[in-house]
């Protein structure tokens, strides 16, 4: 069987973002498992706020359609996002705006999420980590964008001290936690259809 395509990416541009860490954390583990990974940054698909008067004029931003043809190529998706006021990335949620929107008329909104799976995580320095950015991120993609999201997701609290010099885990409570969501993405990636292009 092909290894499946893995789309990793942060949701935080931040110099030293425990978010980042933890997004290169999963990208080891897939890769450990044998996943095709990419990895990528939002810094290198800069967009707009999101408006819907621009894309009209405009169309997609070039960024947007890179990041949507980017998504499309990949089986499953592992996004580590900081919370932001007890909710999503802006970063984050930004992007989706803007992948989320069709290119033509032939192509319903949406449809870059579904036949994709998704996988979530949070690193944040309060006891609670990233918790309720993980709930509402989870509500962005499953109820907003009809994504399939696996239920479990890895949530670092305390982020500052949770890695240690080597950027692994210190706790092997969340190491297992974090192993065992990079197997059931890489399974459930597996079950779902390949790009054809």
């Amino acid at each position: 069987m092909l290894a499946p395509k893995i789309l990793v990416m942060a949701g935080s541009l931040r110099k030293g973002s425990s978010n980042a860490r933890l997004a290169a954390l999963a990208a080891k583990e897939l890769a450990l498992a044998e996943a095709d990974i990419t990895r990528i940054s939002f810094a290198d698909y800069s967009l707009p706020l999101f408006d819907a008067d621009l894309m009209a004029d405009s169309g997609l931003p070039r960024a947007a359609v890179e990041l949507k043809t980017m998504l499309a190529a990949h089986q499953g998706v592992f996004i580590a996002s900081p919370e932001y006021s007890a909710s999503v990335s802006p970063l984050v949620k930004n992007a989706i705006d803007w992948v989320s929107r069709p290119r033509d008329r032939s192509e319903a909104s949406y449809a870059t999420f579904k036949g994709r799976v998704f996988a979530l995580g949070a690193a944040a320095n309060g006891a609670a980590g990233g918790l309720r950015g993980l709930m509402a991120l989870r509500q962005v993609l499953e109820l907003g964008c009809g994504a399939l999201v696996i239920p479990e997701q890895i949530n670092v609290g305390r982020a500052a001290q949770a890695f240690d010099d080597m950027d692994n885990l210190k706790e092997e409570s969340l190491t297992a936690a974090l192993k065992a969501l990079v197997r059931r993405l890489i399974d459930m990636a597996n079950l779902m259809p390949r790009a054809t292009n």
